[in-house]
């Protein structure tokens, strides 16, 4: 491909301003891209991240081979937004996609990872769920194409036929294939799994070559979910769909064990497929040039405060994983685990850089690539803007909050007066003891509250034509 240019590693690990195309002296082409999303996977469900129980073994191998970012967050933790934010790099308060059905329109597909990558010469590839739901879908700007709309099913060619996840797997490697040899390409694939099968009794639909896994296994429950913590919590919580969903799922010892039980095994299907992948990149000669990024849309409760499904702003909800395996980088750079608060709006502005393309103005989000280097540490956010402002009839409170390095504050939107969370995160992880109230912690939720609003002043004065501006001066203690 010689109409691509190449960047020596001296120029990648130095100004972060300019496009990457390699890591390597040897490499002499934009890298092939595969973008594994899950769906409703939160950052402790692998090895990797600490997890005792799960098996996710070809995961934990990227994480060793690659880079994690050990907080990594979503900006909304809702599918459909989360998704537009992924594509788009921006905020909801920016791309006001908050609606199922959905679509990006020509001018922002243009303008989203997909968009920029097929207009740099890629082949494109899609497979699984796209999370925005209004027809028609996109499949014209793929080469090939395996979407669908809505939540699909586990078991789409009927109870006897292949689980979705190993038929997502099935054709990963059909496309690999198909364009080996035919580079550069993007894949993404977006795995249903582990979300629940919403209308399903079973809820959480694991293949049934998984059902011995974890059957012996005591899962330990969560600290937060003696109902204690749920009764600090505003009413509109109580009478929230997630409340309905926990009783569905976790309301009972033998409950909550079979669930969590079955959304690991949904998770260790995810990783099998992970496996056959890497698999079919070494025989085709491809993994030496092929980026891989593995992530979710967004986090998942299991019985944390007394909740199901997602929405709120506890880290159960809103924290997901974050793994870039990168095979041009340097062995100093294997197995780093960084720190830095990185966000599903990152992840488009760090893919276009890895591959060398400009990265449009619009995208609020930030390329992680520069962090990919064990000696870089270039200026970084210290805190960010959550928004969760789906308006369901009163079935899921809205909320809105920042969350910094050590302070999070929560707001309620739909309680009068707004109720408010503050959680010291150095001291108490777990998001048990509500500091709002708490009269020697005033300065902190006054700071808290002025820095919440003039994170909605800025992103509702945001041009995305003119470019991304953070609110300033930056939060130093926060």
């Amino acid at each position: 491909m010689s109409g691509f240019p190449v960047l020596s590693r001296r120029r990648f690990f130095g100004a972060c301003s300019a496009p990457l195309a390699t890591l390597g002296a040897a490499a002499e082409q934009r890298p092939n891209i595969v973008l594994l999303v899950t769906d409703d996977q939160r950052w402790d469900t692998l090895g990797a991240m600490g997890n005792p129980i799960i098996q996710t073994p070809h995961l934990d191998r990227l994480a060793r081979e690659g880079v994690t970012f050990v907080n990594n967050f979503v900006t909304t933790s809702i599918c459909m937004v989360s998704r537009a934010s992924m594509f788009l790099g921006q905020y909801l308060s920016t791309h006001g996609i908050n609606e199922f059905n959905s679509q990006l329109s020509p001018e922002a597909f243009r303008r989203s990872y997909p968009g920029q990558f097929r207009a740099a010469g890629y082949r494109m590839g899609f497979i699984g769920k796209w999370g925005l739901d209004r027809k028609p879908l996109p499949e014209d700007q793929f080469d090939y194409w395996r979407g669908f709309a809505g939540q699909g099913n586990y078991f789409p060619e009927g109870p006897n036929g292949p689980h979705s996840t190993a038929l997502m797997g099935r054709q990963a490697v059909e496309f690999l294939r198909q364009f080996a040899g035919r580079q550069p390409f993007f894949l993404q694939v977006s795995f249903k799994a582990p979300h629940v099968q919403d209308e399903d009794p079973r809820q959480f639909l694991y293949d049934p070559a998984d059902a011995a896994l974890y059957r012996d296994v005591t899962i330990p429950p969560p600290r937060t979910a003696d109902t204690r913590f749920l009764s600090a919590l505003p009413i509109e919580v109580h009478r929230s769909e997630g409340r309905r969903r926990w009783a569905i799922r976790f309301s009972t010892p033998e409950l909550y064990q079979e669930s969590v039980r079955s959304y690991y095994r949904l998770i260790t299907g995810v990783d099998r497929v992970v496996g056959d992948i890497r698999r079919t990149l070494a025989e085709l000669g491809l993994d030496r040039n092929t980026v891989i990024v593995f992530t979710s849309d967004n986090g998942f409760y299991l019985g944390e405060h007394g909740l199901a499904g997602k929405w709120l702003m506890h880290e159960p909800s809103i924290r997901t994983p974050m793994i870039i395996y990168d095979p041009r980088l340097p062995a100093k750079a294997r197995g780093l685990r960084r720190r830095e608060i990185a966000l599903n709006i990152d992840l488009g502005p760090t893919l276009l850089q890895l591959a060398g393309l400009s990265v449009p103005r619009s995208m609020q989000g930030r390329s992680l690539a520069p962090l990919l280097d064990p000696a870089a540490r270039p200026p970084w956010r210290k805190d960010f803007f959550y928004e969760h402002t789906f308006t369901a009839r009163g079935w899921i409170p809205r909320v809105e909050g920042v969350r910094g390095e050590r302070w999070k504050y929560t707001r309620y939107l739909d309680t009068d007066p707004p109720f408010e969370e503050l959680y010291d995160l150095e001291s108490d992880p777990h998001e048990e003891n509500n500091r709002a109230r708490d009269p020697s912690c005033r300065p902190i939720l006054e700071k808290m509250r002025a820095r919440y609003q003039l994170w909605k002043e800025t992103l509702a004065a945001s041009k995305p034509e003119l470019g991304w501006v953070r609110p300033e001066p930056e939060p130093t203690q926060l």
